[in-house]
């Protein structure tokens, strides 16, 4: 299209007013929620589709569930239970951030729209458009999911809901000062040689945590 405008001599269309989708994204963080499906083989020969969703300011991720068969019925009943699970948060939430998979059907739309959020669809082919919740799945794949065999649905959330509570508790994030989705930046430590550490263990070994020893 560029070569055609170009042999045409059509200069590039002169740039509107309004921010960017950088600049959007940043300036309306506390209100956005991004969602997308990713999926995993696994050992019993199948493979399941993962829904998660991440707050851009927060960065709390949700899993909303895993299933072999992502119907309209089953996607539409995330939708509403990720809304109870909000609670009065679900206020302040104005725009939904996805791409243009059918499995978000129109009735996954509408119990968003009912509440107030607007729905924004990332063009096609175009991942950074919605980067926050595709950083996060490509985490998840390399620190969980490339690390261990899931054997079935069952095990797959088992171990996702670990990585959840990992990512969300003890994780921390540079767009939050080193701090975690639900729990605040620790404290400096003035006496290193008082200050020891404790590991806990996820998953099997696969993450460690290390926190301040009592």
């Amino acid at each position: 299209m560029w070569q055609i405008l170009t042999n045409a001599g059509l200069p590039p269309a002169p740039r509107r007013d309004g921010p960017t989708w950088a600049q959007f994204l940043h300036g309306q963080a506390q209100a956005i929620l991004a969602t997308d499906f990713f999926t995993v083989d696994l050992l019993d020969g199948t493979s399941a589709y993962v829904l998660a969703v991440i707050e851009h300011a927060t960065r709390r991720t949700r899993i909303l569930g895993v299933t072999a068969h992502p119907t309209n019925t089953w996607v539409t009943q995330q939708a509403r239970n990720l809304l109870m699970d909000l609670g009065q948060r679900v206020e302040s939430i104005k725009f939904l951030v996805r791409d243009q998979d059918t499995k978000f059907t129109t009735a996954f739309d509408a119990v968003f729209t009912a509440a107030g959020i607007r729905i924004l669809r990332s063009p096609i082919q175009t991942p950074r458009a919605n980067a926050i919740m595709e950083r996060w799945i490509g985490g998840c794949r390399r620190e969980l999911l490339d690390q261990t065999l899931i054997w079935n649905q069952r095990h797959l959330l088992k171990v996702l809901r670990d990585y959840e509570a990992h990512h969300n508790k003890h994780r921390p994030h540079r767009a939050l000062n080193q701090a975690a989705p639900l729990k605040a930046t620790p404290a400096s430590v003035t006496d290193l040689n008082a200050f020891r550490v404790r590991r806990h263990d996820r998953i099997g070994g696969i993450i460690h945590e290390y926190t301040p020893a009592a």
